[in-house]
């Protein structure tokens, strides 16, 4: 429990410092700023693999033995790296579907930051409960590993078919509820989530509303990347960090990427491979108890992402020169 709790402690720090301290001012975050905050969020993120090698090594705090699940340091840390590179392969999504909400809404650059953060926290949060009631369905049930890999084999062909995810915020069911009980006003009232309306009742601002919309967007891709990650391991401690610093990393990954996205095409395809391997890790491997080692695993989800960057850089240089 204290390990637990000391890692949901470190993340609070985290999130405190970012909206507390550094970004206490509203202002609009440069791709220069985004750089240097993603790099920062990669190098906590990849440190934090080799805590996970000594304590499972060396059972710190019970884990390996009363936390987690019996491996050895390497492993473990293989086995959280490759988690972590799979669910932020996966956020790649999510930045699309964010730009494309914050444009329906007009959302000001510099207040965009501030709906991120607050989406973060709800998804942390839900995906907490969701990785937990995996967990236990992963525990007592061995046959729903096949129907997670059939969701994951779903989306792949999904996302192969169909392309782009078709995102409608005025159609989202939890904001027509709320548009019953709140009005909403017609402009940005700076970074407020509420404002008084006409003196006395309480009204959204679309600032809230593109929060929702986000927040429930991101339920939506949970269910894709939660059974991605237990694909990996049934370690829930793993896939709960692993997949909270693919979180964190999340908004400062947005805010490098947003601008340049129609740059990277080709990633969608990467995304589709990355899914049916993990699909059929599920499907195939696992009821004929076939483990393949942690490093294959990794390297191949690293080389096809690789791949997929570096095709789509290539074309959209050859596209240009043309």
């Amino acid at each position: 429990m204290f390990v637990w709790i000391g890692f949901l402690a470190l993340v609070t720090v985290f999130l405190a410092l970012d909206l507390g301290v550094f970004n206490r001012n509203p202002h609009k975050i440069n791709t220069k700023e985004a750089l240097r905050w993603t790099a920062l969020w990669s190098t906590v993120s990849v440190l934090f693999s080799v805590f996970i090698y000594f304590a499972y090594e060396r059972h710190w705090f019970g884990i390996g033995d009363t936390i987690g699940l019996p491996s050895s340091g390497w492993d473990a840390a293989l086995t959280y790296l490759t988690g972590y590179i799979v669910e932020l392969s996966l956020s790649l999504d999510n930045v699309f579907v964010i730009a494309v909400i914050f444009g329906y809404f007009h959302i000001p650059q510099k207040y965009q930051h501030r709906v991120l953060f607050w989406g973060i926290i709800g998804a942390v949060l839900f995906r907490g409960l969701m990785i937990g009631a995996g967990a236990i369905l992963v525990e007592q049930f061995d046959w729903i590993m096949y129907v997670f890999g059939a969701i994951l084999l779903y989306t792949a062909y999904k996302m192969l078919k169909t392309g782009e995810e078709e995102i409608h915020p005025e159609q989202n069911p939890v904001v027509l509820q709320l548009r019953k009980i709140l009005p909403v006003t017609k402009s940005i009232r700076r970074e407020h989530f509420f404002v008084k309306w006409k003196g006395k009742t309480i009204a959204m601002t679309p600032l809230f509303v593109a929060l929702v919309v986000v927040e429930t967007t991101d339920i939506m891709f949970a269910f894709d990347s939660i059974p991605a990650i237990f694909s990996i391991t049934k370690d829930p401690f793993i896939v709960f960090t692993s997949n909270i610093f693919a979180i964190l990393g999340l908004r400062s990954l947005y805010f490098v990427l947003a601008s340049m996205l129609d740059k990277f095409q080709y990633v969608k395809y990467s995304l589709v491979i990355i899914l049916t391997f993990v699909g059929l890790k599920m499907l195939v491997l696992h009821p004929l108890h076939i483990v393949l080692p942690e490093w294959v695993s990794l390297g191949f989800i690293v080389l096809v992402l690789g791949g997929g960057i570096l095709y789509s850089m290539w074309r959209d240089s050859k596209e240009v020169g043309s």
